[in-house]
């Protein structure tokens, strides 16, 4: 039997200004993912977690907590972008121009916006992208730029579950 490679994400190198990831996996939003978040992350805000409350209001249902649509679109880009980071350094100009509801699926896609060396670490580069999530609809609900240390191929800490199963 021949063991082959998974992806193993993008290193700094990989990352070409212009470059434009779609990202594989949407999301469909549930009333559990929603109201979890908002009591875990302690948002007293009934609009998320009160359905009587939230049907008296202009939208009539539920909004998503909109830290979570932040969170999910983040998580959707990872495989792309940030396998390999050693720190986020920011998220900037957070936009959300329409609703997430309970319900709705989340899709994503980024797109490289700058790449430059890291003045104080020479394992690894500076990475800045935009974001944007969209619904099933194709409205975007949420875009962001994100900056990001990744790793210099080579230079990452090795994952040792990995070198463990080959007896290694």
């Amino acid at each position: 039997m021949t063991v082959k490679e998974g992806w193993k994400g993008r290193f700094f190198e990989d990352f070409v200004v212009g470059d434009e990831y779609e990202h594989p996996l949407g999301r469909t939003v549930t009333t559990t993912d929603n109201i979890w978040f908002t009591l875990l992350t302690q948002n007293t805000a009934p609009i998320h977690f009160d359905h009587h409350y939230a049907a008296q209001t202009e939208f009539g249902r539920p909004l998503v907590n909109s830290t979570f649509t932040l969170a999910l679109v983040t998580g959707q880009s990872v495989t792309d972008l940030s396998q390999n980071v050693m720190a986020n350094l920011g998220w900037d100009e957070v936009r959300l121009p329409n609703p997430v509801f309970e319900g709705d699926t989340i899709y994503s896609r980024s797109r490289v916006l700058e790449t430059r060396e890291s003045k104080s670490r020479d394992n690894v580069g500076v990475v800045k992208v935009e974001t944007t999530g969209f619904n099933q609809d194709g409205k975007v609900v949420i875009s962001y730029q994100r900056t990001m240390l990744v790793y210099r191929r080579g230079r990452a800490p090795r994952i040792a579950r990995l070198d463990a199963t080959r007896g290694r």
